[in-house]
């Protein structure tokens, strides 16, 4: 399994400091796992192959596309920063 843990500060509260971690199996298409962290609380959640083809229809994007753009935005780390905003609600 490989994992991903990269630091965000949410537009929405730019003082807060949260962890991101992302891990997976094979490669982010076929789903991953995501944990959440301010470092007091932990939210966790996982997103299955279904929900990212889903997802990829109803922004009507190419299936591909979008995970390459799920990878820059949860994987890639400080070479996106700037490029993605993160709201935490």
């Amino acid at each position: 399994m490989e994992k991903t843990l990269n630091r965000i500060h949410p537009v929405s509260d730019p003082e807060a400091t949260y962890f991101l971690q992302v891990s997976w199996e094979k490669d982010l298409s076929t789903g991953f796992g995501i944990i959440l962290s301010d470092c007091q609380c932990a939210w966790t959640g996982t997103v299955s192959e279904a929900e990212i083809s889903r997802e990829a229809a109803d922004m009507e994007m190419n299936r591909e596309k979008y995970v390459e753009e799920l990878k820059k935005a949860l994987i890639a780390g400080e070479g996106s920063a700037g490029k993605y905003n993160f709201a935490v609600s």
